[in-house]
């Protein structure tokens, strides 16, 4: 196994930077890997590794204005989430698909990587696509313990920093991570709705979710702080067109004490969950 760092093109001209990790054979397969909103790509180096080490090319990167694709301060800087999905995931997909050629393509999104898949103009290039702790986002159908306590940070929080700074000064607040003011803006307006994004964004969202025809994969946790299964239900049933299979997995299920939002990419669940419960999906 060999991993690469490259810059990468979006349509636009903006440069965002991904990693690449090759097998050391001919890769059997290639999956990209879409972040959680504020993760940096290094938080899943290890699982990108063990993919690679399985025979499968994998990727990772971070979206514009996040981590080795932030070139600079973020005030002023203009970007939201759709820039991420129509222009960087989309310029990924295609430099994934030209490193490992006539293989599937599979795409593997955590929280808002699973969220924002409609929104990519190249999606059909994708055979499978799997989402990991996502749900819709919408504050009042979050897990208790956040749901606790978001609003403040929703009408109180993100108002006053954008207002003052210009951007979200996550790292300061201990927050997500710093964001452009457009992504911070359009996602405060996804959880404000009902229907996340497909309310927020209208119509032509609506018909995007439903127009994906790839097979659908859902891995959540029932002890997921951030998502309740209503969040993951209300998320996965805009994706009417395709067929989904949602799998809802207990700490208990695998002989673990947590889980949690972000664990499954966690070295520690190679086996219960990289092995036993993903690796089928991709075979």
């Amino acid at each position: 196994m060999e991993s690469t760092t490259r810059e990468v093109v979006a349509a636009d001209g903006q440069v965002i930077v991904g990693k690449f990790f090759r097998p050391s054979s001919t890769p059997s397969a290639a999956v990209l890997i879409a972040p959680a909103m504020g993760a940096l790509q290094t938080y899943y180096s290890d699982f990108a590794r063990w993919l690679a080490d399985r025979g499968i090319l994998a990727a990772t990167f971070d979206y514009r204005g996040v981590g080795l694709s932030r070139w600079g301060s973020l005030r002023g800087f203009d970007a939201d989430i759709m820039d991420w999905a129509r222009l960087d995931c989309a310029a990924m997909i295609d430099a994934v698909a030209e490193r490992s050629p006539g293989v599937p393509l599979y795409w593997i999104g955590h929280s808002l990587g699973g969220q924002i898949f409609p929104f990519v103009p190249n999606r059909e290039r994708v055979a499978k696509f799997v989402t990991v702790a996502t749900g819709s986002g919408y504050w009042r159908e979050n897990a208790a313990p956040l749901r606790r306590t978001v609003w403040w940070m929703w009408y109180v929080v993100v108002p006053l920093s954008l207002r003052s700074l210009g951007y979200f000064p996550g790292r300061r607040l201990r927050k997500v991570g710093d964001l452009p003011y457009g992504v911070m803006k359009q996602w405060r307006a996804w959880c404000l709705n009902p229907d996340y994004a497909v309310g927020a964004e209208g119509a032509q969202a609506r018909a995007e979710y439903a127009s994906i025809a790839a097979p659908v994969v859902s891995l959540s946790f029932t002890d997921d702080e951030f998502m309740s299964a209503r969040n993951t239900e209300s998320i996965h049933r805009h994706f009417s067109g395709a067929t989904v299979t949602m799998k809802r997995i207990a700490p208990e299920d695998i002989g673990a004490s947590r889980i949690g939002h972000f664990g499954f990419f966690r070295a520690k669940f190679k086996r219960a969950l990289w092995t036993d419960i993903l690796l089928p999906e991709l075979a």
